[in-house]
This record gives structure tokens, sequence and C-alpha cells, in this order.
């Protein structure tokens, strides 16, 4: 079975949006930069880092919120964002309409969605898509690694990708990857 990992960008001050985020302003205030490394700014190290993760997963688990701010017009279109990967997405009430096959809706628990999540990937991995899914599934002992991509930007304010926990939470670094864009590190969960 996969692994569950927490994938994300974050600002050297620990932020993964600015303030004031929305479906207009998807990466918040003076965060336009964060995911240059993605496309932009991309050497052949970021590329390969992605291509990695791309190849790699099975499934995705994400927030609400995530959702919300990128399904539909401007959004990832008819998939969803690793295109067909099947996406789990944790909301207190399903939504009505209709939506790309990709969209699981799961309302009961991160427990429940990162179990299926599992199932539907197999051998491959599981991605942690947010911040408030990771900030949830940590302190439960649901997640096996965490990637950041740490950019240098000081946003100062925002949505901070770790929050207060009940205990500490030890890591072991397996890897460190420094590009002009990003500094990509890896970390395992120590159990």
């Amino acid at each position: 079975m996969g692994r569950t990992i927490c994938d994300m960008s974050v600002s050297l001050d620990g932020y993964v949006t600015g303030p004031n985020d929305s479906r207009t302003n998807p990466f918040g205030d003076g965060a336009e930069t964060l995911h240059d490394w993605l496309s932009t700014a991309a050497t052949d190290e970021d590329e390969a880092l992605l291509q990695e993760a791309v190849d790699n997963t099975g499934a995705l688990v994400m927030g609400r919120t995530s959702f919300d701010k990128n399904e539909g017009d401007g959004g990832w279109g008819d998939g969803g964002p690793m295109g067909d990967v099947p996406v789990y997405v944790m909301t207190h009430q399903a939504p009505t309409g209709s939506y790309p096959a990709v969209f699981t809706f799961v309302t009961d628990s991160v427990e429940s969605a990162i179990t299926r999540a599992k199932v539907t990937a197999g051998d491959k991995n599981v991605g942690l898509f947010g911040a408030t899914v990771m900030q949830q599934a940590l302190p439960l002992g649901l997640v096996d690694e965490i990637w950041v991509h740490v950019v240098p930007l000081l946003i100062g304010g925002g949505t901070p990708l770790f929050s207060t926990f009940g205990s500490a939470v030890h890591l072991e670094r397996i890897d460190v990857t420094a590009t002009p864009a990003a500094t990509h590190l890896r970390f395992r969960v120590i159990r």
C-alpha cells in the first residue's frame, strides 16, 4: 500500500496562502509566486520532483474550501487537480448538483476519507491537498510523509500549513533539493 503524503508549497514564514484568499484570489494577497516552482520558474530538478509526485499519486483528499475555490469555471474544468486522479472531498454536507466523476464527497471524518482514498490508490500514494486536511490528519497519525516546497517569500499572514497540535510530532528528514525557486524538503513522520 502507498503512503499518505502532505505535499505543499509554503512561504518561508509557513503560509500556504496569503490573506484574503478566495475563488477569485485563490493564493491570497502577496502569495502569487508561491507556486512558480511548478511552472514559470521551474528547473529540471523542480520538474522531476513534480513528475515523481504525479506519477506516484493514486488518489487525493482535499477539504471543501479547496474544492470550492477551484472547481467549475476558472478551476480544473472537467477533472480534478491531477486530471482523472480520484479526489475525496471532506465536507460537512455534500453539495447538490453534478460534478465531474473524479470527485467523491465524504461527510463523516478525515479517517474515512483517507481510508477510502487508500483503497482507491492501491499501491500508489494518497496526496493531502490543503492545510486543513493535513492539520486534521497529522495529529491522528494518518500522515506518513510531509513534503514542503519552501519558497523564498515572506507573506506575513494567511493560512498556515501547521497549527497547534496536542503534542510534538517528530520527523526524520529524508531528502533536500535546493533550486532557485524553492527548497524542497521531505520528512518521514516518526510514530
